[in-house]
């Protein structure tokens, strides 16, 4: 996700959180996370899936889509315990279970548990969604402490990797499909976001090196490579300014809603992209990358 370099399109209010992640009922505008042209036709019947980041922004939107399919749906979230309780209400108007987990998934022993708990309480796990990541935008390299660097890659590297790495032993052969977020700043690049492109990059190429050690499992990794979208990632990131332009460079004009993502997912998840795997989806607005 990337700051608007210049203004052509509509953007947001001036606003600002100052704790991070940030809190999507803290919002103005709030993110469209429910798409209401969305039928459900039964794509995930009975599937389960496990999402982290699935508290707000584009896991809330992604959860939502799965319930209206026919999925069960288990999230991991960092420490925003309202938006969370929002987030399993609107999967449970859906006439589906949701279980939210709490915990930092840069632990790999937070990892282990979030997927144990997903299978023995909703029966199993058949999607694992690798999409919770942080961001801490700096203007010159020289600013970027170990720490920072540390803990970017912790949550959108490590993370990623600990989760897929618990939930191994309860995928299925033929049945199960992995979809990590990455960005459209895996492509383009970033000038303030250099650690958080290079944890994108290196998503782009666990994706596509996982879905090749899969292949014989038959098991499908995929990802969608998101453009400017409108989460609290946003206002807790970015000043005043750089949110109220947020999006307006892209063709379209505008930011991206978690509801315009979360097809993707739906899609990349369901037997219409039996025959996918390696490949990386770009919902961004009109931005043509190599991809």
């Amino acid at each position: 996700m990337a700051v608007a370099s210049k203004k052509r399109g509509k953007g947001q209010p001036a606003q600002q959180q100052h704790h991070r992640p940030g809190l999507e009922s803290e919002m103005t505008p709030r993110p469209k996370a429910k798409p209401a042209k969305h039928v459900g036709s039964g794509k995930l019947r009975d599937k389960v899936a496990l999402i982290t980041g699935g508290d707000s922004g584009i896991g809330r939107a992604v959860a939502i889509a799965f319930a209206r399919e026919g999925a069960d749906v288990a999230f991991v979230y960092l420490n925003e315990h309202s938006d969370a309780e929002e987030t399993k209400r609107l999967v449970e108007a859906e006439g589906r279970k949701c279980l939210p987990i709490a915990g930092d998934i840069g632990y790999e022993s937070i990892c282990r548990d979030a997927v144990e708990r997903a299978v023995k309480e909703l029966g199993g796990l058949d999607i694992l969604v690798n999409n919770a990541a942080e961001q801490h935008p700096q203007e010159k390299i020289e600013e970027i402490d170990r720490e920072q660097l540390e803990r970017t890659f912790s949550t959108n590297v490590f993370g990623m990797f600990f989760m897929t790495k618990a939930a191994m032993k309860y995928l299925k052969d033929g049945v199960v499909n992995i979809i990590n977020t990455t960005s459209v700043t895996a492509y383009r690049g970033s000038p303030e976001l250099l650690d958080y492109s290079s944890t994108k990059g290196a998503q782009v190429a666990f994706t596509r090196s996982l879905a090749k050690n899969l292949a014989k499992r038959n098991i499908r990794v995929n990802a969608v490579a998101p453009g400017p979208i409108w989460t609290p990632l946003i206002p807790s990131t970015f000043d005043k300014e750089k949110v109220k332009g947020f999006g307006t460079d892209v063709p379209l004009g505008r930011a991206g809603q978690p509801e315009e993502v979360a097809s993707c997912f739906v899609f990349l998840a369901s037997d219409d992209a039996s025959y996918m795997t390696g490949q990386v989806l770009h919902p961004n607005g009109g931005e043509v990358v190599n991809g």
